[in-house]
């Protein structure tokens, strides 16, 4: 677990709940890599009251906005909302900091700064249930959501390989462990 992960827990309001393990491990892995904004297409305001409803004393700056229009950021927060378990404000704060996580390089529980898979795919389950229960195959998370946005754009999306295309199953299913 990055510093940053548990600096921020230590200072959390309920270190336990799994929303505040991902938000933390979202925020936390994004300061360490030393990334702006650290929860992308949130105002400064709406990190602000993020930061005040799940930390103690914690005082961040997101950062810019920084938004280009080079990636698929804005179809999967658009997936993510419309795929929440609950329409709440805090549910829309994790739309974006998984949405912001999903643009990392790594294994979407990696790039949230989660200790494995099973956690993310039971925040998932929890918290955007229309969506994962859609993922019957076990495909990896961050391919699934690329995949899925890729379906309802009709556009195939560049983080989601193609299992088909290149004969490399495995890429795509199964275990997440290194």
């Amino acid at each position: 677990m990055e510093p940053a992960v548990r600096e921020l827990l230590f200072l959390a309001r309920r270190p336990r709940d799994l929303d505040t393990v991902v938000l933390a491990g979202v925020i936390g892995t994004a300061l360490e890599a030393g990334r702006k904004p650290l929860i992308r297409g949130l105002s400064e305001a709406r990190f602000e009251k993020l930061l005040n409803e799940f930390f103690i004393g914690v005082a961040l700056a997101n950062g810019p906005a920084g938004e280009s229009g080079d990636d698929e950021f804005a179809d999967l927060l658009e997936l993510l909302l419309e795929s929440r378990s609950e329409p709440s404000e805090p549910s829309a704060w994790l739309a974006y900091a998984v949405a912001s996580a999903a643009m990392g390089p790594n294994h979407l529980w990696q790039d949230m700064g989660l200790p494995n898979r099973r956690q993310l795919s039971d925040f998932l389950r929890l918290r955007f249930a229309p969506l994962a229960a859609r993922n019957t195959e076990d495909m990896r998370w961050k391919e699934f959501l690329f995949r899925q946005i890729g379906e309802r754009t009709g556009v195939p999306r560049g983080k989601s390989p193609h299992c088909d295309d290149r004969g490399d199953c495995a890429v795509c299913f199964g275990s997440e462990d290194d």
